[in-house]
C-alpha cells in the first residue's frame, strides 16, 4: 500500500473519530493542539486503523505522534515490517 492510501484512511479515521470535517484535516494537523487530543479518542482512533488496515498499531507508538503526519509515518512504518 502506498503512503498516500495509508494517509487517506488514516485521515478518514480521524474525522470520523473527532467527528471533524476533511477539510480540516492534514499531514500538518496537530493531534493534542487542533482536535484536543483527549486519549480515549485516541484508542478510538487506533481501533479503527486497526481495522481498516488489518495491521496491529500499539497504543503508545500511535499517541506519540504530534500530527497526524507523524501517525501516518508510524503506520507505514510498521506496515512495511509487514
Amino acid at each position: 500500500m502506498d503512503r498516500k492510501s495509508i494517509e487517506d484512511i488514516v485521515i478518514e479515521s480521524v474525522c470520523i473519530t473527532y467527528e471533524r470535517d476533511k477539510s480540516e484535516i492534514s499531514c500538518e494537523t496537530n493531534i493534542k493542539e487542533d482536535l484536543g487530543g483527549a486519549s480515549i479518542l485516541m484508542v478510538g482512533l487506533v481501533s479503527l486503523i486497526e481495522n481498516e488496515l488489518d495491521v496491529l498499531v500499539p497504543l503508545p507508538v500511535a499517541a506519540s505522534a504530534k500530527t497526524i503526519g507523524e501517525l501516518v509515518d508510524k503506520v507505514e512504518g510498521i506496515l512495511k515490517k509487514g
